[in-house]
Parts: C-alpha cells; sequence; structure tokens
C-alpha cells in the first residue's frame, strides 16, 4: 500500500486549533500554521472507512471497548516495541494530558513535588501547579546537538522528597529518543528514591532510523512495577480530535488509585469513533507508519540542507524522532519576543516560542514539518525572504 503524503489538503474551515485557531491562539491570521502538533495527511483510508461504517449505523449510544481495542494495541507494542503488556493493565483515558493530570491527582498530595524535564511539553508544568503540587525543574542540557539528561541533578531532586518524574519518552520539543542505558541510569535513581515515573510516550511509533524507542516499563520488572505510561494513536495517525489514549501501569495499586480518579470524573466512557480509530490504526498501520517515517526523514534532510545553505543564524537540532523540529535562532540576538514576532509577521510562519516550553527554552522555536514537503519548503523561503528586513 502507498500513501500519498505530498498531497494538500485544504484544511482551512475544517475547525481544527491549527488552520483556523491561529489569530485566536497566536494573533495572526495569515500566517503558515508549522506549530499545533498535528500532521496535514490524511488519515489512513482503513481508519476513516471504519468510522464512516459506524456513522452509517445512525446510532451513537454509549460506546463499549471490546477486545479488538486491547489486543490490537497488545499486539502493536509487542510488533513495534517488544514489549509485552496485559490486557488488565490497559486503562482508557481521553487523552495524553488528561491522563498526566489524572496520574497526578492520583498519586501525590497538595505541596508534593514533581520533577519535570524542561525545556518540555509545556501542559506538564499545569498537571503540577493547577493541583497545587511543587514544580521542581530537572533542567535538560544541550550537549552535541542533542538534548540530554542531568543526571546528577536528577539524583539531587529525587534524594530531597519528590514524589514523581513526567518524561516525555521521546521527547517533545528536542526529539531526543532516550537509550536503553539513559533511561536505565533514570529509572535506578527513582527506583532508589521511590519517586513514580510518568512515561508520556505518545511520540514512540514516530521514531527515525537508527534509533529505537525503548518503553520504560520494558527494562524490568521493577521498573514495570513504578511506571504508568501513556500512548495513543493520535500523533502518530492524525487521531487528535478523537481524544482517544491508553494507560499502561502493571501495578496494581497504581491502577487502582488512576482509575478511581477517573470514575470520580466520570470521563471513561470515551469516544465511540475513537474506539474504533484506535483499534484499526494499531491493527493496520504498519505500512503506514513505515512509509510516514520515511517521509519525515526526507522533510528532515530537506530542512537541514535549506537551513544550512540559507539560514546562518538558525541551527536545527536533529530529531531522532517525532515531526517536531527543535531550531536554535540564538545567534539571531533577538529575545523572545522579538523572535516571535519576527516569525509571525515579517516570515509569516507560525510556530511554537521555545521559552513556552520553559528553562532552556529561550532563544528556540519549534517547528511542525509534518506537512507535505512543498508546505515545509513555502515555510523556509518565506523565512528566508524576511531575513532581509532585519
Amino acid at each position: 500500500m502507498s500513501f500519498d503524503f505530498d498531497k494538500i489538503i485544504d484544511r482551512k474551515g475544517s475547525a481544527c486549533i491549527k488552520w483556523d485557531g491561529m489569530e485566536k491562539f497566536l494573533g495572526s491570521a495569515d500566517a503558515l500554521p508549522m506549530w499545533v502538533a498535528d500532521m496535514d495527511f490524511l488519515t489512513p483510508a482503513y481508519i476513516t472507512e471504519a468510522i464512516a461504517l459506524k456513522a452509517s449505523h445512525g446510532v451513537f449510544g454509549y460506546p463499549l471497548r471490546e477486545d479488538g481495542y486491547f489486543t490490537s494495541l497488545m499486539q502493536w507494542l509487542h510488533r513495534r516495541h517488544q514489549w509485552n503488556v496485559e490486557r488488565d493493565w490497559i486503562t482508557f483515558c481521553p487523552g495524553v494530558v488528561p491522563a498526566v493530570n489524572i496520574a497526578v491527582l492520583a498519586n501525590t498530595l497538595p505541596g508534593d513535588k514533581i520533577i519535570v524535564q524542561p525545556p518540555v511539553y509545556f501542559p506538564f508544568f499545569t498537571a503540577v501547579t493547577d493541583h497545587k503540587r511543587n514544580l521542581v525543574y530537572n533542567n535538560l542540557v544541550l550537549r552535541d546537538g542533542r538534548l540530554c539528561m542531568d543526571f546528577d541533578n536528577l539524583e539531587t531532586l529525587a534524594a530531597d522528597g519528590a514524589k514523581m518524574l513526567i518524561l516525555s519518552n521521546p521527547h517533545n520539543p528536542g526529539g531526543s529518543v532516550w537509550t536503553r542505558d539513559e533511561l536505565l541510569q533514570m529509572a535506578a535513581i527513582c527506583l532508589k528514591h521511590n519517586v513514580i515515573i510518568l512515561s508520556d510516550e505518545i511520540h514512540c511509533d514516530l521514531v527515525y532510523k537508527p534509533f529505537k524507542h525503548t518503553p520504560v516499563a520494558s527494562l524490568s520488572q521493577e521498573i514495570s512495577n513504578q511506571t504508568i505510561t501513556t500512548v495513543a494513536p493520535s500523533k502518530t495517525f492524525n487521531l487528535s480530535g478523537l481524544s482517544t489514549a491508553s494507560v499502561i501501569i502493571e501495578n496494581s495499586n497504581l491502577r487502582r488509585k488512576f482509575n478511581l480518579q477517573l470514575d470520580h470524573l466520570h470521563i471513561g466512557g470515551g469516544n465511540i469513533f475513537g474506539n474504533i480509530a484506535s483499534e484499526q490504526a494499531y491493527l493496520h498501520g504498519d505500512s503506514y507508519v513505515d512509509e510516514l517515517m520515511d517521509y519525515l526523514g526526507k522533510n528532515v534532510e530537506m530542512l537541514k540542507k535549506y537551513v544550512a545553505e540559507n539560514l546562518p543564524n538558525i541551527e536545527v537540532i536533529e530529531p531522532e524522532a517525532t515531526f517536531l523540529v527543535w531550531l536554535d535562532c540564538r545567534k539571531m540576538g533577538m529575545s523572545d519576543e522579538e523572535l516571535n514576532k519576527f516569525f509571525l509577521y515579517t516570515a509569516r510562519v507560525g510556530m511554537n516560542p521555545g521559552a513556552m516550553f520553559g528553562p532552556g527554552g529561550e532563544g528556540f522555536m519549534r517547528m511542525n514539518i509534518g506537512c507535505p514537503a512543498i508546505t515545509l519548503m513555502q515555510g523556509l523561503h518565506q523565512i528566508k525572504k524576511a531575513f532581509a528586513f532585519i
């Protein structure tokens, strides 16, 4: 099966945040959207056809997640990541961000310290502070063009009584695929100090060759017993609008507490179309993901080449995973406000300012390259032209 990733899909007027929310969220309606982390590719036909078939039934009662929802995910994780998951470990949540918030509520108390590793996906911050927990930073270090963990600092924070570490695995926005050795070192610290590992693995399927994703909970029985993992088909198959994610917790006590919070909020029913889409994605998605990663890999190479030849004041932090690219713009000598205004209003390219990802994000921008190559090239040309006005 072949997928046409070059096809231009007109998303304007489709009530999507990425294209129709530009003015509301970024302040410009006419910039090229290269920000929100969804892709501009069609969802595979075998998913949309299954959704259409269900819609044709015409009755949309309360949904039931049947065996296929669970077995398709279990088989996918085994096939793609060599992780053997049991059905009882899997619970539903309407999105990874709600799952992170629920895990915080279920396993910590107001005033507890929770570690995050900035620059990192910004909803992690509010998942801590909105619930009156204390946010502590284990800042990542940019070393040889890659964001790396500071294990000495992590040890200090864990020893100081932190209750949880929220991990982005693979990392958003930096694109680091944490190696097995890195994860083992991180997990050893967490086990030593009884810190729960909350691993957001939503980007686990979007890994470039030769890198390989390692689920934290697959490292050992002991580590799995102290880990909560979130996964979803939403980034990989462009299904974010269906609000469907899975939470994998081997430890029965941690799972019981998570499910209790889920029940208190009455949000465990799910989306009738999300259930179907998830099952179909994991049953039939191998060839799609393989072709997608080949295409995105070519976009990365195009981006690197263009920037190297035309934009000397920008450095590409080469991603090992995700369709999100961390751009080092510090040589431009602008403040974060000036940087954002330059790209948004002069270049007319809408990206996420690095500062929103916390300490270490200053002077960076996050670019979404999950789009046809011609769209990526359009954005790059607009940036190049904008430099004439500096």
